[in-house]
């Protein structure tokens, strides 16, 4: 008989990182049956490899106001609330325990939630800790405050009911995504492994088409989660407008299902630019023109299009942590939220080393941005830092064969 393998993931980031094991695992044990059970939004990340068969979504799933970062702010945690989160995680947690009667293992990938209801199953779990790192507290730029003080008396980002739930006996598998943090956690008695980080695993920067090379390149991502992405969009580009370089500019703006191209023209079209024929090289959906800056916007492009950048201009997680992990170093500007805050920017400016810069205001991240377009060599070395923090690619594979040894054949052997 095929094995089974419940996935549980809580954001957009957690999902595509889960996928990036999934499909490694997927090649090592195609017959294996694999259910993931997104507990924030609708997973549409794995919509692609449902379709093709790799897996399945189950359960309950509802997008939420915060976006899954309730605990960024009151009014999110309210929202989401109202929105009934309550009665969603119930529902999902009567599901997880019905997938634990049968004995099948569950692989949790996020950080607290996920956790808990994998051990509340009552089968064998693996833990794959995405969004937390001691690079956060232990190196700067900048520090973090009473938060950075309570995490270096504990020695570890994580916290003691967190690594209390790694610890135990039904526990087979946690994963970090460095060193740094794993070692945090084995001296409180975690096995944590750092076997890869899989976020870099399919990004392999591309060549630049021939008859863009004459252009400055910058890579605009505004995050997934509407409406705050469109607006995270106007910030940057206004700041952009800010910038005294008369270069050609081409901004490459990737993007997921949202902001579709379609909900771009109401935004660019404020801004003053106008529809321009599709450079045929790069596959973008539509093109924007505004006096010497072309911008092209493409679902789905991100993995070929981060590489071609010079600068990034940034209020995404995950596919940030991603273009700096090419060596792109980036610039962010924080907004009202509920994801991208001053908070969550500060914290993944120390996470990745300062490859990815804090600016305050517009005024700061035009200066910024033309100091960076100026200087090769401080691009060169903060995406020397990008890359160090990041990892090289392979995690996914590293962390499938983890799970085929320690979840999968361990739980095919008690069944035996």
């Amino acid at each position: 008989m095929p094995g089974r393998l419940l996935v549980l993931s809580n954001g957009h980031g957690e999902d595509l990182i889960a996928l990036r094991v999934l499909q490694a695992l997927h090649r090592r044990r195609p017959e294996l049956q694999i259910a993931v059970l997104p507990l924030v939004g609708e997973g549409t990340a794995y919509a692609a490899a449902e379709a093709a068969g790799m897996l399945r979504r189950i359960g309950p799933r509802r997008p939420l106001p915060s976006g899954g970062f309730s605990n960024q702010s009151l009014r999110g945690l309210l929202a989401d609330l109202w929105a009934g989160v309550l009665v969603l995680s119930w529902r999902q947690w009567r599901l997880v325990r019905r997938w634990g009667r049968s004995g099948d293992p569950v692989l949790a990938v996020g950080d607290l939630l996920p956790l808990l209801l994998a051990w509340s199953s009552g089968s064998s779990y693996g833990f794959i800790g995405t969004p937390k790192s001691d690079y956060t507290w232990a190196s700067g730029p900048g520090d973090a405050g009473f938060a950075g003080l309570y995490h270096r008396c504990k020695g570890s980002e994580w916290d003691p009911w967190e690594w209390t739930l790694m610890a135990r006996r039904r526990c087979r598998l946690v994963a970090m995504r460095d060193a740094l943090t794993a070692r945090g956690l084995r001296r409180h008695g975690v096995a944590a492994l750092a076997p890869g980080n899989p976020m870099m695993d399919g990004m392999v920067a591309q060549a630049l088409p021939r008859e863009l090379l004459k252009r400055r390149r910058l890579l605009l991502l505004g995050g997934s989660r509407m409406p705050e992405a469109l607006g995270n969009l106007r910030r940057l580009l206004e700041a952009l407008e800010r910038l005294s370089e008369t270069e050609p500019l081409l901004v490459l703006a990737p993007c997921g299902s949202r902001p579709a191209p379609l909900e771009w023209e109401p935004l660019l079209v404020g801004l003053g630019y106008s529809l321009v024929q599709v450079p045929a090289s790069l596959e973008a959906a539509a093109a924007w023109q505004r006096g010497a800056v072309l911008l092209v916007v493409g679902p789905g492009r991100f993995a070929a299009w981060a590489g071609l950048a010079e600068v990034g201009l940034a209020a995404a997680g995950t596919a940030t942590e991603q273009l700096v992990g090419l060596g792109v170093p980036a610039l962010s500007l924080p907004g009202p939220g509920p994801q991208f805050k001053l908070g969550f920017a500060e914290r993944q400016s120390r996470l990745l080393g300062g490859s990815v810069a804090v600016c305050r205001t517009p005024d700061q991240l035009a200066h910024r941005l033309a100091a960076l377009l100026q200087e090769p060599v401080l691009r060169s070395a903060l995406g020397h830092i990008g890359r160090r923090r990041m990892g090289p690619p392979g995690g996914g594979e590293a962390l499938a064969r983890l799970i085929e040894q320690r979840l999968l054949l361990t739980a095919a052997g008690q069944a035996g």
